[in-house]
């Protein structure tokens, strides 16, 4: 199969044609001259990734050949409507029915040539395995809040299920490799089925252009954390470029996982949330699909329409009609709603007689206990209903359990006066859009109901909160389906509405739907995807981790790892240096419980101190107390405490202020305040320093604790706005210290005393692992341009992780840090002297 269609090399040697070709990454431009098909280069092409394709597949009867034609009920085929002309769309996707192996090769070729479709042929063991296996018991109920408590309620997870998920995904890639140009082509993932593909995709090709729209519920992370493959799933969503929720709530409780499990931390600018992920920017899209308005609106002016729409109407005559529309599962709520429906009826008698529920059922998606008995608990309330209210020539309730053609059902939406979707969970149900466009009419619909042409529309929709489209319909009734009184009251409500109320209701919603259809989602997201995919090239990418923990590292062209031979060299070409160092974080692991030096550790600080050649710092927020006892045994280590408020030369000197006369009275405004939030934040700290105060929330809940630092932060903020201090969020604090104390302070003011000393360093190098050392590479950064330097000195400023930072250089972890002060240690010829004390002034300093 050719993977994409381009105009010839000759054509693009013109210099006519090629200045014309360059436009944005992605999109190229119309060329001069000749607008068909035969002189154009390559097109923009999406890629649309789903588990079927958008196709209708049956075997001739006389023939026994396949025949295909396109499915333009299905979401996937609509979306097209919101691309460019120009663009081309490629679908890849299995069929709806089973091939035989012999007869694959040349179906694949004709739906290649025909239909742009490239289909997947997943085998059948694996294919039971992977959809009716894994995704509909396992993934599909876990998304809607089903946890597997024992064997009735769904089944716990299978390693082999699980196996044969892996599988089918490892298919879904292969195919899409077979026709990708990964610098070009976009790739438009669709739902739950396929949520580790962009991991292999990403593995096979770094820069790919890749988004992922989820069409169910993401559940809270109390329900999706009991997942045993939770890490590999979130791991795999983020190796997309944009994902896609249908609600804020979904796109919450996704960012939730990623906060809680994989310890990520998301922001929002300018409208858009992100989530840094090594490097890479995944944003987050939150965005409900619409519907084909043409589609339908063609379907209401077909005469078939009309005739059954007139029939229904005769049949009710002089009745009110509620439609319901949903699929046979557990979740759709059917039962709850008949007993809703039964309380109406019993609470207003005067709907006895005059109002009927017709309730149509689509085939179930998937067989099982859980159908089964959903069906039975369905038929059963209808039946006892009728049996109650119902007489010789009325049946309050009617059940319509069988195919229902697409004309038929837009009649029944467009003759019912209310609408009601009762789910207990569902992702984005498009029942109430179709039928708000379907009670505005068309004019043969109008004509066949006896409608006057301009007479004002009415509709009225009784929704779940827990259903996708409830947050895009304002002006809806939105009810709790578990409480049966308020969703019959709702039902009154939207029956006995006044017609004014229930025409400015409608309005609103016809505006909303018909503005936000499926094009326009189509439309924003790619838009938005492209937007989220145009840093690719200006960064370099590179991938680490095995299997679905792959994940890649995006760098910016300038910031690369610290190789240990390279600064080693540098070291020894060098004659006086500055070393500066973090100590949290970076010559002690973070997460360490014991923060005293290992011996190790010791040693090497002691080797570089005691080089003449070498004046080393630890400059850390830690206070002086802690610093002094945990760094005893280096005698020759300068000591820079409580972010620079504190400063010795070495075990013998004194300790000096960078304060002289510091006012901390302000302690007593904070303390009561930080002590407010430890009484209320569960698992949060406050250490007290003697220049400063921090509140640490590393141990609470991450949500609440961010919150809550959040608010802290404001509360401080406010109250000390006339005191001399400086109040900063960092990872998991809120600290009050000073101002003019800081981290870079300290790097200049001993930088300074070199240079003023007649001995300044050619040789600089700062290593730090959060924000407050970013101030201490500015810092030295800045030394380069400094006028006063005879020779600009070796600088290497070093992060410790790979994430953004004002550092050139990176270190993976402590343990690599250890690694380089070890090679520095051994490049160092000890001459143990008398150090030389300076006595520094920090007044003049400063």
């Amino acid at each position: 199969m050719a993977s994409r269609p381009c105009a010839s090399i000759l054509d693009l040697a013109s210099g006519d044609v090629l200045a014309s070709v360059i436009t944005d990454p992605g999109i190229i431009a119309d060329l001069d001259g000749d607008s068909d098909g035969s002189s154009s280069v390559c097109r923009e092409r999406i890629i649309i990734v789903a588990n079927m394709l958008p196709l209708h597949a049956q075997r001739d009867a006389e023939t026994a050949k396949w025949c295909f034609s396109w499915d333009e009920d299905l979401l996937l085929l609509q979306s097209k409507d919101g691309f460019s002309p120009e663009t081309e769309v490629m679908y890849v996707g299995s069929l709806k029915v089973e091939v035989d192996p012999t007869e694959q090769e040349e179906i694949a070729q004709i739906l290649f040539d025909n239909f742009n479709c490239v289909p997947t042929f997943i085998p059948t063991e694996i294919q039971k395995g992977f959809y009716h296996g894994f995704c509909k018991q396992q993934i599909w109920p876990l998304f809607h809040y089903m946890l597997p408590m024992c064997p009735d309620h769904g089944d716990r997870f299978d390693q082999l299920l699980w196996k044969a998920y892996v599988s089918a995904n490892k298919i879904f890639a292969e195919k899409v490799m077979e026709v990708i140009d990964a610098e070009e082509d976009y790739v438009w993932i669709h739902d739950y089925h396929l949520m580790i593909l962009p991991t292999f995709l990403r593995k096979r090709f770094n820069r790919v252009k890749l988004g992922f729209f989820l069409h169910s519920p993401f559940p809270s992370s109390e329900i999706y954390r009991t997942l045993p493959v939770r890490d590999e799933i979130l791991k795999g969503l983020l190796n997309c470029d944009l994902i896609g929720f249908h609600t804020f709530d979904y796109a919450r409780h996704f960012l939730s996982c990623c906060s809680r499990m994989l310890g990520l931390n998301y922001e929002s600018k300018r409208g858009h949330i992100g989530l840094d992920y090594f490097g890479r920017m995944v944003y987050i899209k939150i965005m409900p699909v619409g519907i084909h308005i043409g589609r339908l609106e063609s379907v209401l002016n077909q005469s078939s329409t009309s005739l059954r729409a007139k029939e229904i109407q005769e049949q009710f005559k002089g009745k009110k009609v509620i439609i319901g529309i949903d699929d046979m599962d557990i979740f759709k709520g059917i039962s709850l709603k008949l007993l809703a429906f039964e309380q109406l009826l019993h609470e207003h008698k005067e709907f006895q007689g005059q109002l009927v529920l017709v309730q149509i059922v689509n085939p179930a998606r998937s067989s099982g206990k859980d159908v089964q008995e959903a069906k039975r608990e369905t038929y059963l309330t209808a039946k006892m209903i009728n049996d109650h209210y119902g007489s010789s020539n009325y049946e309050p309730v009617i059940l319509i359990d069988r195919p229902v053609a697409r004309d038929e059902k837009t009649a029944y939406y467009a003759v019912a006066e209310c609408c009601i979707v009762n789910a207990v969970r569902d992702g984005m149900n498009l029942v109430p859009y179709k039928y708000i466009v379907c009670r505005q009419g068309s004019l043969k619909m109008d004509d066949a109901m006896g409608i006057k042409k301009d007479s004002p529309r009415t509709s009225m929709l009784v929704v779940s909160e827990f259903v996708g489209c409830s947050p895009s319909l304002s002006g809806a009734i939105r009810v709790n389906p578990w409480d049966i009184d308020s969703v019959a009251e709702a039902m009154n409500l939207a029956l006995t509405m006044p017609d004014s109320e229930k025409q400015l209701r409608h309005g609103k919603h016809y505006r909303y739907v018909s503005t936000h259809d499926v094009a326009y989602w189509a439309r924003s997201f790619m838009q938005d995807l492209g937007r989220a995919c145009k840093d690719h090239y200006s960064k370099r990418c590179g991938g680490i981790g095995l299997g679905l923990g792959f994940r890649v590292i995006s760098l910016s062209p300038n910031f690369r790892k610290l190789s240990i031979d390279h600064i080693v060299s540098e070291y020894k070409r060098t004659k006086r240096r500055a070393i500066f160092l973090d100590y949290d974080g970076t010559v002690v692991p973070q997460s360490s419980i014991c923060k005293s030096p290992s011996p190790d550790v010791v040693t090497v600080l002691n080797t570089l101190c005691n080089d003449s050649r070498n004046t080393v710092f630890i400059v850390s927020g830690r206070g002086r107390g802690s610093l002094s006892e945990w760094l005893s045994q280096c005698e020759r280590l300068g000591i820079a405490a409580e972010h620079g408020y504190f400063v010795r030369w070495c075990k013998n000197c004194d300790w000096e202020t960078s304060l002289s006369s510091a006012d901390l009275d302000w302690k007593e405004i904070v303390e009561p305040v930080m002590n407010s939030y430890y009484d209320a934040t569960d698992g949060s700290n406050i250490e007290v320093k003697e220049s400063a105060l921090v509140w640490h929330h590393q141990d609470a809940d991450p949500d609440f604790g961010s919150c809550q630092a959040k608010e802290l932060l404001d509360h401080l903020e406010n109250v000390l706005s006339n005191e001399p201090v400086v109040v900063s969020r960092g990872q998991h604090i809120v600290e009050v210290k000073p101002q003019g104390v800081s981290k870079g302070l300290v790097a200049e003011m001993v930088l300074s005393k070199m240079v003023n000393s007649g001995d300044p360093p050619d040789f600089v190098m700062c290593i730090g692992d959060d924000r407050s050392d970013e101030d201490m590479f500015e810092s030295v950064l800045r030394m380069v341009s400094c006028p006063s330097l005879p020779v600009a000195p070796q600088i290497f400023a070093c992060t410790v992780g790979r994430k953004p930072s004002k550092a050139k250089y990176y270190l993976d972890d402590s343990a690599d840090v250890v690694r380089l002060l070890r090679g520095l240690a051994d490049a160092s010829s000890p001459k143990p002297t008398n150090i030389a004390h300076f006595q520094v002034s920090f007044d003049s300093s400063f």
